[in-house]
């Protein structure tokens, strides 16, 4: 089974709600892209910082799922995320993971979220305990 066919067959609950849509998935790097839609904002017409958050776990957790050894599982432990620019319905993100460690009882990846302009959004750094 492809990379990108296991995704997909990930994408029940949040992810499906999210609207994520994977572009680019290998053990190193998964890309995704999510549209921002009015019923994911503040009242100020900006993304809430939880749906990033949940974009950024997605993401987190997808790449970590690809990477555990035969019979393990994952969980999140860990997550700190930097909100540095607004996104307004209508624009569409770009999510980019990539590993900072890959050990036998943890694995740390870093979530960079964007505009399609490239102006970066957020940065989620998350640690995934290997079950």
């Amino acid at each position: 089974m492809s990379l990108m066919a296991k995704v997909q067959e990930q994408m029940a609950g949040v992810p499906e709600h999210l609207g994520v849509e994977y572009v680019e998935v290998s053990l190193d790097r998964i890309v995704a892209r999510m549209l921002v839609r009015p019923d994911m904002c503040t009242t100020i017409n900006n993304i809430h910082g939880g749906m990033l958050m949940a974009f950024a776990d997605t993401l987190g957790a997808m790449a970590a799922i690809l990477n555990l050894p035969e019979g393990k599982w994952t969980t999140t432990v860990e997550s700190k995320t930097n909100f540095l620019a607004p996104a307004p319905p209508g624009s569409t993100l770009i999510g980019e993971v990539t590993p900072l460690h890959r050990g036998r009882r943890t694995q740390v990846w870093e979530t960079r979220i964007s505009h399609e302009t490239g102006k970066l959004v957020a940065k989620v750094t998350q640690t995934q305990l290997v079950l």
